[in-house]
């Protein structure tokens, strides 16, 4: 059996058990103690119908894995979600920080085309990711109870072609560091098999 760790970053790859790993901690929390809850953040947002059904597919066999787990939709608002949903009994996932990122830098009614100027002239986007990010890193410090994240690593592939692709990749290497840091563990997920990076397994 896995330790709870008070704040906790799960990385990985596509279909990797990033998110599995965080429902069997979020099961684990729940058989501690008649008192535990658990509550899913859920960030993403229904982009076109593929992601749509994507989501209530997620829902669906969330609600079978997890039935004790409360699910939360706050696609840009983390910090605020996380100070509201978090006590000392309640174990929050966060699930996951790579679609927050999208949703801030990229929002469906922006193109692309702005992010790639705000990016290459240093200017801040509508939605200052800076100030968004630093509020993130004081709300996992003040957390009455474990928060568990968990954000996909694009990183370990061939340099992307595309200068808006680079520069996400870029901007979610930085978040990831900055959640890693910030959190007591940190564990990478490849094949469904768990690496613990950071902290005690």
């Amino acid at each position: 059996m896995t330790s709870i760790a008070r704040s906790e970053l799960i990385l990985g790859g596509q279909r990797s058990g990033k998110s599995r790993r965080a429902e069997i901690l979020a099961r684990q929390w729940l058989a501690q103690s008649g008192e535990h809850r658990a509550v899913m953040i859920a960030t993403g947002q229904p982009w076109d119908d593929e992601m749509a059904a994507r989501i209530v597919q997620h829902q669906a066999d969330r609600a079978e894995r997890v039935p004790g787990m409360t699910t939360v939709e706050e696609p840009l608002a983390l910090s605020e979600a996380l100070a509201v949903n978090s006590q000392p009994h309640t174990l929050v996932v966060v699930d996951c920080l790579t679609l927050w990122l999208t949703n801030l830098l990229m929002p469906v009614q922006t193109a692309q085309d702005d992010f790639l100027n705000n990016f290459e002239s240093n200017q801040p986007p509508a939605l200052d990711l800076t100030a968004r990010t630093a509020m993130l890193l004081v709300a996992i410090k003040k957390t009455p109870g474990p928060v568990v994240f968990v954000g996909n690593e694009i990183g370990l592939g061939v340099i992307p072609m595309g200068r808006d692709t680079r520069a996400f990749v870029d901007a979610l290497g930085r978040l990831n560091q900055d959640v890693a840091a910030a959190c007591q563990r940190v564990t990478f997920m490849a094949a469904g098999l768990p690496l613990v990076l950071k902290g005690a397994p």
